[in-house]
């Protein structure tokens, strides 16, 4: 029997993770319509816990007051890069004349912004309820606790990279931190959920080794990390391009891009051939009901979304909405692929251990 404050952390741990998802495509809705900007302060917006409705409600110097925030806050910034030995990051800070760009008001990417950042309050709380709720595991299970807490101090720090993302008018290279620790809460996020729930079951015997398999899922796990960071990478140049012909032929953003797409989309190839071979090993090993299967089977669903939702991106101008799913579903493969090794890595090591 599960004792009913580990449930409550399993069933907390699991709607944590499904927000922080949600967080995710709040975040690429953000990215996809240009709302970052849209509250030009942090943590409030305007200055305001509720941000105002219409330029009327800001004073009359506020693109001033705002640009000259950003400019102290990053050269504090750009004071501890230096004192990290990235000079040449400092540097590009300093001089990047975009964070001296004013945003003007506009009430609906300022709202798009504002939601945002509640989710991430959200998502924050929800942390902080688990790191509260681990503590029933600091007899039987310390490494619980220890990540529950790791993951509030990796929140907090996405927290704080989220205003220098704000202040520095959105620089591209903080923008890929940001979702690389997003993987990171992730990641640990699935990581607990499976220990905890694991404490309990007993495990099918798999008599077939699954060597292979795991590494398969392990190389599968990095490519689909290096495809998140190449998509980020798309998005930026495509943000890049979009200003430099002030947001007018949109159907032609994409060809000016350069060779990152064309990586970007060939590298979506080697992740659809891993995930076949992945899942063709899953379904020889494992049969029934078994947990890894049925996640091997969402990995499929997930995978034609996502690969619709590139195309849909690459041959009509990028509407919003693509962008916003095609950002959700590579960080849902990520998490379903990291569940799937947790999976079979835990069978593989039972087998060798009987």
């Amino acid at each position: 029997m599960v004792p009913k404050s580990e449930k409550r952390f399993i069933r907390l741990n699991l709607i944590t993770i499904v927000v922080t998802l949600l967080l995710i495509l709040a975040g690429g809705i953000v990215r996809s319509t240009g709302s970052g900007m849209g509250c030009p302060d942090w943590p409030k917006c305007f200055d305001q816990y509720v941000p105002p409705t219409s330029a009327s409600q800001l004073p009359a110097d506020y693109k001033e007051k705002y640009v000259a925030e950003r400019v102290v806050k990053n050269e504090r910034f750009a004071k501890t890069l230096d004192k990290l030995g990235k000079g040449h990051l400092a540097d590009s800070i300093r001089h990047d004349e975009s964070i001296l760009q004013p945003e003007t008001f506009n009430v609906g990417k300022t709202w798009t912004e504002y939601i945002n950042r509640l989710m991430g309050a959200i998502t924050g709380f929800l942390l902080v309820g688990l790191f509260v709720y681990s503590f029933t595991y600091r007899k039987t299970a310390k490494r619980i606790l220890v990540l529950s807490w790791l993951n509030l101090v990796v929140v907090a720090f996405q927290a704080w990279l989220g205003s220098i993302v704000v202040s520095t008018n959105l620089v591209p290279w903080i923008v890929t931190v940001h979702m690389l620790l997003a993987l990171v809460i992730l990641a640990i996020l699935v990581y607990t959920y499976n220990y905890a729930q694991q404490m309990h079951k007993s495990v099918t015997i798999v008599m077939a080794k699954v060597v292979w398999l795991k590494v398969l899922i392990f190389f599968a796990i990095v490519v689909s990390i290096l495809q998140i960071v190449l998509g980020t990478e798309v998005r930026e140049a495509v943000d890049a391009v979009s200003k430099a012909l002030m947001y007018n032929d949109r159907e032609i953003w994409l060809t000016k891009v350069g060779k990152i797409f064309s990586y970007h989309r060939d590298s979506a190839m080697l992740v659809l051939i891993l995930n076949i071979i992945i899942y063709k090993l899953v379904k020889d090993r494992f049969n029934g009901k078994a947990t890894a299967l049925m996640v091997a089977n969402s990995i499929a669903i997930v995978l034609i979304i996502q690969i619709v939702s590139g195309l849909i991106l690459s041959n009509f101008a990028l509407p919003p909405y693509a962008q916003a799913l095609h950002i959700l579903f590579s960080t849902l493969l990520f998490s379903l692929q990291y569940y799937l090794y947790l999976l079979v890595y835990k069978t593989d090591t039972y087998n060798q251990e009987h």
